[in-house]
């Protein structure tokens, strides 16, 4: 009888242990509750020690002229700068028009990015079929902006032409861990852009301190709508660093898994070289598989990168951009 009791009391405690951490899951936030379903509580040794052993392992392998011309069709040609003129971005535009009739061996550049001040520029002279326009939008690179500002500068520009947008997720809301905050202002523009316009997440991962923080942005911002989640703007001191694609690639592969959507993958920001581009290559397709190594899911913001490659593959310094 005394046995009894006492399962009946053991019962009693699990049930009211059961209870209670239900009851603190139901207390927290949505968005809590979507950072609950993910293991965030990783370490920056951890990480670095993942990468490094990919870099020194699986790098090589890849290091070929195939890799080399994919990843040139994978790049996004950017112009953002403050002294950008009509011409130079015109004449940018021109160079995407003839490379497909110099280079016909090549694939064309997959984007073209811009400011929203010259869309209509870039979409009444770009004549090559499957290069998409790109703008960034949001206040571009600080995010900090009334809201009601960033939806209509993203409106404007998807008006004018933008056939993808890229933003600045709220890093300073972030920071203060006010995740209802981040995820309204992400859901806001992405409801601006619609289903038909892809929209890019800038995580800013050189501000996030940490490569828990990386992880949490990644899927904080896949839940509220992004299509994409990109490094960096390119304007901080620290872009985009094969630790930080590493853990944004494996909160892809955890989301995919969890909701079955495929989130795309732009690594941006201090890309200088062509190691550069085949070290995120090879996290990619380590982490992610190879579904991922197509120029829809995997692009690469830069600029310099797209001699470099076009000289890697023509085994000759080639400036044609």
């Amino acid at each position: 009888m005394e046995l009894g009791k006492k399962g009946n009391i053991t019962d009693q405690v699990m049930k009211d242990k059961a209870n209670s951490e239900k009851a603190k899951i139901q207390e927290l936030s949505i968005y809590d509750q979507a950072l609950a379903k993910y293991n965030t509580d990783i370490k920056d040794e951890d990480i670095k020690a993942a990468v490094e052993d990919i870099i020194a392992n699986k790098v090589a392998e890849n290091d070929t002229v195939e890799v080399k011309k994919f990843l040139f069709g994978s790049v996004e040609l950017t112009s953002l700068n403050t002294a950008d003129t009509e011409e130079k971005i015109l004449a940018m535009v021109e160079k995407v028009n003839s490379f497909a009739h110099d280079y016909t061996d090549m694939p064309h550049v997959a984007t073209v990015v811009t400011y929203p001040s010259f869309t209509k520029l870039v979409r009444n002279t770009l004549e090559v079929d499957g290069v998409n326009i790109a703008n960034v939008s949001g206040c571009f690179p600080s995010s900090q902006a009334r809201m009601e500002v960033k939806v209509a500068e993203t409106a404007l520009a998807i008006q004018d032409g933008a056939d993808e947008i890229d933003i600045v997720m709220p890093v300073g809301k972030f920071l203060s861990e006010d995740y209802e905050g981040v995820a309204e202002d992400i859901m806001e523009l992405k409801s601006t852009c619609g289903e038909e316009i892809p929209m890019k997440v800038i995580l800013e991962t050189g501000d996030l301190l940490n490569c828990s923080n990386i992880k949490k942005a990644s899927i904080l911002s896949m839940y509220a709508g992004a299509d994409y989640i990109k490094t960096s703007t390119g304007k901080e001191k620290i872009s985009a660093t094969p630790e930080a694609v590493y853990v944004m690639c494996t909160a892809i592969k955890e989301y995919f898994k969890e909701t079955g959507n495929k989130i795309g993958l732009k690594p941006a920001g201090g890309l200088n070289t062509v190691q550069d581009a085949l070290i995120y290559y090879t996290i990619v397709k380590e982490v992610l598989g190879k579904e991922w190594l197509t120029n829809k899911m995997f692009r690469l913001g830069t600029s310099r990168l797209a001699n470099l490659l076009l000289s890697a593959v023509q085994g000759k310094e080639v400036k044609y951009f």
